[in-house]
């Protein structure tokens, strides 16, 4: 971080962990978010941050579109600087947000990838081995299917988050938020024969809590997880690339194509407003269409 301003951002990153709840991912984008503009600034010899004013903003800007920026990028970084400034302002560090009236360019949301049933049915075919990598990696599809929860928050889980009892997880969020998940049969017997069978086996001489582990007993991160269902993918021939995030399309598509009601998939996935689950109205109309013109005779 440039040195004039790391005062003022360690406090601000303080602030967004402590007092806003966020996550270790958003406090690292908008890390580099605010590196980049200060870079800007040091370019265009602007010294101070009550120096820049909107016309600087504009040119900064223009400076990311020039870079051929994603638009949901540039928004990010509008929408961290805004904060920053209104942080500073909140500390009488400078009197103006120079960000106020920028506006927010917004992308177009593009339809979520998910895998239809079949699919599924592929990519489940691939995990019936009973060895342990196989016992694990049903457990582990299983419950990412399951329950739709994200791949940070499934290499989080731990046992004691399993509630076999009453049939949920309990998930640890975004920001710091928690919320209980329900699932099913085939996901509560999959995780119970990997806790019983192969995670014993797999842990070795290691001693956690974490619920998924890799081939050394070391907790399985997310960049594991996406490893091994990049592995099941091409065990099962499926065209595409895959990613951590189309089981968590999957659920929801496949939650609403069966008549789930929005509200309630909002809830399962965690989001904060009902706007981030509309995206997969969009999908489901599409489903229906497609399942429309292959099986009316007047299509």
């Amino acid at each position: 971080m440039s040195k004039p301003f790391n005062n003022y951002t360690h406090s601000y990153f303080a602030y967004l962990q402590i007092e806003k709840n966020s996550s270790v991912h958003t406090v690292k984008n908008y890390r580099e978010d605010l590196e980049q503009f200060f870079m800007f600034m040091n370019e265009q010899h602007i010294e101070k941050l009550t120096d820049v004013t909107h016309q600087d903003t504009r040119l900064y800007l223009t400076k990311l579109h020039e870079k051929k920026m994603a638009r949901a990028s540039v928004s990010r970084k509008v929408s961290a600087l805004r904060g920053f400034y209104r942080y500073l302002m909140r500390e009488s560090i400078v009197d103006e947000n120079p960000f106020l009236n920028v506006h927010r360019p917004k992308g177009a949301r593009k339809l979520p990838s998910f895998f239809y049933e079949e699919e599924m049915n592929e990519l489940f075919e691939t995990v019936q081995e009973a060895d342990e990598l196989s016992i694990r990696n049903k457990a582990l599809l299983e419950v990412m299917y399951g329950t739709g929860i994200r791949v940070s928050e499934c290499a989080g889980l731990e046992l004691k988050d399993i509630d076999f009892d009453l049939g949920v997880i309990l998930v640890h969020g975004k920001g710091g938020n928690e919320r209980y998940v329900p699932f099913g049969s085939f996901a509560a017997e999959a995780v119970e024969v990997y806790v019983k069978s192969s995670r014993t086996s797999l842990m070795k001489n290691t001693d956690h809590s974490i619920l998924f582990v890799n081939f050394r007993g070391g907790p399985l991160t997310a960049g594991g997880i996406r490893h091994i269902l990049t592995g099941l993918m091409e065990k099962a021939s499926l065209s595409g690339k895959i990613h951590p995030h189309m089981l968590r399309h999957t659920f929801a598509t496949h939650l609403l194509n069966n008549g789930a009601d929005m509200r309630t998939v909002q809830e399962l996935l965690g989001h904060a407003s009902l706007s981030s689950t509309q995206m997969y109205t969009h999908v489901t109309k599409e489903y229906l269409q497609k399942t429309y013109m292959n099986h009316h005779p007047r299509a």
